[in-house]
């Protein structure tokens, strides 16, 4: 019973001892440090290690040594994020861990080499490439035989014939056009019979006379006027030159607002291309049109009447027709 006593207590013994002796850890300086790793108590700057009853050290993550820090990693999950930075990765570890898994994309399958004709025909879109060019031919072949003045049958006819038929519009094409015969042979006139000259007329002494450029040759401007009316005076294109100053020195009284009295009752009438406009007055002049004021009933509006599409200028009475 005493010897029985006697193991337990040195079971005990040992146990607290070696409870007290703890783990060894290797630091950096070469030295070895015994004692209880605290996990709890680790942070940024390290952890605390029990080395004694009652003593505790606060040892530093770069005092330990790589392999405590490996073990400490895989041992102690709460102290992985303090630890990791403080272990060094080898070359072939950074590599292991950088290296990218490259996957072969899936690729089409080429087709197996064929012919030309054998490729065109082995496809929807080789049947309509070769339909398209064998009606492109026969067309080809009817513009020719209207060309040649050929039969459109005859022409087509071979054009539809399969591979031979591409030479046919060329071979028809290249073929000389046989003229007709003329019926009838032009024959000279045995004898010429005169033809009595036309009479000669002054154009100066007829007034109704036109020059062949479509001008008028009359001197006067002015037009015969109903009886107690002012003459109607008519400028034509191509007598005159429509521009600027022809206005500005022949209608000067028609660009005041007021008008005198020779002219109160006269009034512009302009045939240009886009109709006929009478007006009393010239609101503006540009270098390229002018801008007419037009009564239409109550209501007045101004038109711009490029000078170029100006045929005709009248200057006449109000009342006459």
């Amino acid at each position: 019973m005493r010897n029985f006593r006697l193991i337990i207590g040195l079971l005990i013994s040992g146990l607290a001892l070696a409870a007290a002796r703890g783990d060894n850890f290797k630091l950096t300086t070469g030295e070895t440090m015994t004692g209880e790793l605290l996990p709890s108590s680790a942070n940024d700057l390290g952890v605390q290690v029990k080395v004694g009853e009652g003593k505790y050290e606060k040892v530093p993550w770069a005092s330990f040594s790589q392999e405590d820090l490996k073990q400490f990693y895989a041992k102690y999950p709460k102290m992985q994020p303090f630890v990791e930075p403080f272990i060094e990765i080898t070359p072939e570890e950074r590599i292991k861990k950088t290296e990218v898994d490259i996957k072969q994309p899936p690729r089409l399958q080429r087709p197996s080499g064929q012919s030309l004709f054998g490729a065109l025909f082995s496809s929807t879109l080789g049947w309509f490439i070769v339909l398209v060019l064998y009606a492109a031919n026969i067309y080809a072949g009817y513009e020719v035989s209207i060309f040649r003045g050929k039969s459109v049958p005859l022409v087509c006819g071979f054009s539809a014939i399969p591979i031979l038929g591409l030479l046919a519009p060329i071979i028809f094409l290249s073929m000389k056009v046989k003229m007709p015969a003329a019926q009838e042979a032009y024959e000279p006139p045995s004898e010429s019979v005169p033809q009595p000259a036309a009479e000669a007329i002054n154009p100066m002494l007829d007034g109704t006379v036109e020059h062949p450029s479509g001008l008028k040759l009359a001197h006067t401007e002015a037009e015969p006027a109903a009886p107690g009316l002012p003459p109607t005076t008519t400028y034509q294109r191509g007598q005159f030159t429509f521009n600027r100053r022809f206005f500005e020195t022949k209608f000067p009284g028609f660009f005041g607002v007021v008008r005198r009295d020779a002219d109160r009752d006269m009034i512009l009438l302009i045939k240009s291309v886009r109709g006929e406009y009478a007006s009393q007055r010239i609101t503006r002049i540009a270098a390229n049109d002018l801008h007419l004021e037009v009564h239409r009933g109550n209501a007045s509006e101004e038109i711009s009447i490029p000078f170029q599409e100006i045929k005709e200028i009248q200057v006449k009475h109000k009342d006459a027709g």
